[in-house]
């Protein structure tokens, strides 16, 4: 045990056996774990008395040089406060939790005669919500069945404003729509059939139906075929959208059930939200690099329900322990004003819907385990090709694109393992070359980036890559190669050498090829991050060319206008030649005042 371990040994023995928040950090006093315990001395001291139960906690431990906490008054509190730091800091080595920025949402609107429409986020203009959903797709294939079922239109006319301007559509014909453009049907009735479409994504089905099949009869005494027939109707709609969906259990189930599949690779957790009997919904959550403990796994359940409401009963499999379903059950009623039960299941029908939730998890966790054997095994063979001191795990890929000398531009792409990462896709416009010249721009490009890590500590780019692959020869890896000595860095870089054909040849360093077309595998991973890297560079190059032609950045400068701008183009030939003009030059150009020029030249010097 070394000096450090040992003085955070005695400081967690002095903390309290009192609920709290435990946040761990390295010695750049960066947040790497945040963490909760119902008795803060017990489960903070484990950490640091040699006990990790897995290699993640042992990673995390070594680089933990010292922590804070936050007491708490209970457990509950703790749990929602954990939530809260994890989302803050986003630590290393917490897993992600979620938020709601990007799940789809199902909206009543709030209107006279409301509709039915998909939505990202929740806002309090008066609508009734419901989800949020596991893709846009199904989102809106809910949208469409159910407003079909419960004949709401799914035009884009406005009411009452459209009402009697056109004539109905072909979905009042074959009885998918009430058609209120009419003018034959009352918000009062209209009214009615919203509420239907609302039952129906509540998962109230069976009380929908019976409530039709009551109005059919009712109205069959009455002599009132037409609403009859209408009723009927809807009932087969209600009953085709039902027979859609998986049955799991009798029409009085309203629960979400959530599996949990563990093992010290990986946890995956699946969730089943069960309506009326029947699975509405489903949502997988893997988590790979090792088992995740309770605390964690709690603190990812009540982050998936900040998004989504739950059921009255959340029922879990038995990797769950009762005290963290316990912690989990107060938080919840807490949160929604409702009573919420979290329950570890160990017999009967809940205990076989879990294992269908686990089951679904499990098979989930054997095709992750396939990929990833055979991500380990292509990027095996990258670094015994390429004789690499590590096997990569974050590789970035550069090519250099341009049109003239114009819109010069650098992309740059990334990939996890051997998955793209687009969300740390990058565009480096090139400001030190004013005529084409690849290598320059090339150094340019790996010199900034570079900087962003180690200068700038920019959020956009938190750690060095493992390995660079340049799309191109020798001569770029040596002009990167020597921009990385000068700073400092120690990456390895090769490039993708292409044929006659423009097809990926070989990977090359300063100084020799390395054939890579005897492994059909390792060939096709690289062939793919050629064509991604190039098909990248060459889109946002010409986004940028685009935009440019539509609106020139000389537009930006004071005094000048599209005419003026163009006039200047036509004049002097290109952006770059404007750039580099004299204030002679500039005043030559039809409309190009002495004020004007030196507007013109004062912008261009800032840039420079």
């Amino acid at each position: 045990m070394n000096e450090r371990t040992e003085y955070l040994r005695k400081k967690a023995l002095r903390l309290p056996l009192s609920p709290g928040v435990y946040i761990m950090k390295n010695a750049r006093g960066e947040v790497i774990y945040v963490g909760k315990s119902a008795a803060l001395k017990n489960r903070v001291s484990q950490y640091f008395s040699g006990s990790a139960k897995n290699r993640k906690t042992e990673m995390m431990v070594s680089s933990v040089y010292d922590f804070d906490y936050i007491l708490c008054d209970t457990e509950t509190e703790a749990l929602a406060l954990e939530n809260v730091k994890i989302k803050q800091y986003e630590p290393k080595y917490n897993i992600k939790l979620k938020d709601d920025k990007n799940y789809p949402y199902i909206k009543i609107t709030k209107e006279e005669y409301p509709r039915l429409v998909t939505v990202r986020s929740r806002t309090g203009d008066g609508g009734k919500y419901f989800g949020p959903y596991t893709n846009s797709a199904t989102c809106r294939g809910i949208v469409r069945s159910v407003s079909q079922t419960a004949q709401l239109p799914t035009c884009g006319r406005t009411f009452p404003r459209d009402i009697g301007k056109t004539r109905p559509c072909v979905y009042y014909q074959i009885g998918r729509c009430c058609a209120p453009c009419t003018g034959k049907i009352s918000r009062e009735e209209y009214a009615e059939y919203v509420k239907e479409a609302e039952n129906i994504l509540k998962g109230d089905i069976t009380d929908e139906k019976n409530r039709l099949t009551a109005l059919m009869e009712r109205a069959a005494e009455e002599l009132n075929f037409e609403l009859a027939a209408n009723c009927r109707d809807r009932i087969k709609a209600l009953e085709a959208l039902y027979d859609k969906q998986k049955v799991v259990s009798s029409p009085d189930t309203f629960a979400d059930a959530v599996g949990i599949y563990t093992d010290d690779d990986m946890t995956v957790v699946s969730f089943f939200f069960i309506r009326a009997g029947m699975i509405s919904d489903t949502e997988v959550d893997e988590f790979v690099g090792g088992h995740i403990g309770a605390e964690e796994l709690s603190a990812f359940i009540a982050s998936v329900y900040d998004v989504r409401e739950p059921a009255r009963e959340i029922l879990v499999s038995s990797e769950l322990p009762q005290e963290e379903a316990d912690a989990l059950s107060a938080h919840l009623t807490e949160k929604y004003g409702r009573k919420t039960e979290v329950r570890v299941t160990l017999r009967g029908k809940n205990k076989a819907l879990c294992a269908m939730a686990r089951e679904n998890a499990s098979f989930r966790a054997k095709l992750l385990r396939e990929s990833t054997e055979r991500e380990t095994q292509i990027l095996g063979k990258l670094a015994q090709t390429l004789r690499l001191e590590v096997v990569p795990d974050r590789i970035e890929s550069y090519d250099i694109s341009n049109f003239g000398n114009d819109n010069i531009t650098a992309g740059m792409i990334v990939l996890e393992g051997t998955k793209f990462k687009k969300s740390d896709y990058r565009v480096f416009n090139i400001k030190e070359t004013e005529h084409e010249d690849d290598y320059t721009s090339m150094r340019e490009t790996i010199r900034r980036r570079i900087r962003n890590t180690t200068v700038k500590k920019s959020p956009a780019f938190p750690t060095l890559p493992d390995l660079i692959l340049l799309d191109g020869g020798r001569t770029h890896v040596a002009a990167v190669r020597s921009v990385l000595e000068e700073e400092g860095v120690d990456v390895p870089v090769f490039g993708m050498v292409k044929d006659d054909y423009h097809k990926t040849r070989a990977l090359c360093d300063d100084e020799n090829d390395v054939d890579i077309s005897r492994d059909k595998a390792l060939y096709m991973f690289i062939y793919r991050v050629q064509e991604e890297v190039h098909r990248f560079a060459i889109t946002r190059m010409s986004n940028a060319k685009r935009k440019t032609m539509k609106t020139s950045s000389l537009e930006k400068i004071k005094g000048i206008g599209p005419a003026k701008a163009k006039m200047l183009l036509t004049r002097l030939g290109s952006l770059t030649a404007v750039k580099n003009a004299t204030a002679d030059q500039l005043t030559s150009v039809p409309g190009i005042t002495e004020k004007t020029a030196e507007e013109i030249m004062k912008y261009f010097k800032k840039d420079d």
